[in-house]
């Protein structure tokens, strides 16, 4: 089978089986970039393919530079294509196994309080000199993540019909595509509560999204790429990433370092497997709601 129509279909049956667009864009680029390798190398039949190619073609990535962790991600998508390609009768072997994953440094960046405050600051100032929608929108939405730990998808799509401003929880759709509920603080009900007021006054009437771009209109991935691209460039932190997975893994890091218990880290985080939150609560050393309301990391924050 052609590669070019074997890489479409396998697309096809990602879209089908309702991955998301995130993870679909994810095997355009990092599976059409093998595909495309592959092309190059004048192989051009599914069938085609072994383990010499596979070993090869990741060789050159980490030649150009490519980190143990962005490898694996890329074998990861390079054996789920040829899984498909088994399921279809094209293969009956998957090449990609015999490929050993790299070892990984675990190194999982999170921000100091000293970068936080430096972050709230900045959008403070903006708000208070212009008195525009968008400082407040990004700051509103990194106090969010802060609080909740929310996903950068959850909160594209969240709507105000999924915020309980007077039970203190938010409603999103997460990973496993189930509805799943974030208790949030007594704080930070109040600085959504504002935000609404704000939204209301700024647009004229309220989006159903929390986070809107120009328009009015449902906030995109490249408008939140584009948010924490521009903190990176104005705060210019040397050691850490500015990205809304740091934002959460300093969620994750602060409950861990105030001595909750990794169960209720679990259940803030929604871990579906435990053994990740206990990876996190090694290495960084009575009610759900009542534990969330005592090491929130908002609570030692002035927001």
């Amino acid at each position: 089978m052609l590669l070019k129509f074997a890489f479409q279909d396998f697309l096809d049956d990602r879209k089908f089986k309702n991955t998301t667009k995130v993870n679909i864009r994810n095997y355009q680029t990092l599976l059409g970039e093998f595909i495309n390798y592959c092309t190059e190398h004048e192989v051009v039949n599914v069938e085609d393919i072994n383990y010499s190619h596979i070993k090869q073609y990741l060789f050159e990535c980490q030649e150009k530079g490519n980190k143990a962790g962005t490898i694996n991600t890329k074998l990861m998508r390079i054996r789920a294509f040829f899984n498909y390609m088994i399921e279809c009768d094209v293969v009956k072997k998957n090449p990609a196994l015999k490929v050993k994953r790299q070892k990984e440094d675990v190194k999982i960046d999170v921000f100091t309080d000293d970068q936080i405050k430096q972050m709230l600051n900045f959008y403070r100032r903006i708000r208070r000199r212009e008195k525009q929608y968008f400082a407040y929108r990004d700051y509103m939405l990194i106090v969010l993540i802060l609080g909740t730990g929310i996903r950068r998808g959850e909160i594209i799509n969240l709507k105000w019909s999924d915020v309980d401003l007077l039970n203190h929880n938010i409603s999103v759709f997460g990973k496993t595509r189930r509805k799943e509920t974030i208790p949030t603080t007594v704080k930070l009900s109040k600085e959504l509560g504002a935000y609404k007021t704000f939204c209301k006054q700024y647009w004229g009437e309220l989006s159903e999204y929390v986070f809107v771009k120009s328009k009015n209109q449902q906030m995109d991935e490249y408008a939140m790429l584009n948010l924490f691209r521009y903190l990176q460039e104005k705060m210019n932190f040397k050691d850490v990433r500015v990205s809304a997975h740091t934002f959460r893994h300093t969620f994750c890091h602060r409950l861990a370092m105030s001595g909750m218990s990794a169960f209720a880290i679990q259940k803030l985080m929604r871990h579906q497997n435990i053994g990740v939150t206990m990876r996190y609560v090694a290495m960084w050393g009575n009610e759900l709601r009542e534990q969330n309301d005592k090491f929130n990391p908002l609570n030692n924050l002035d927001v």
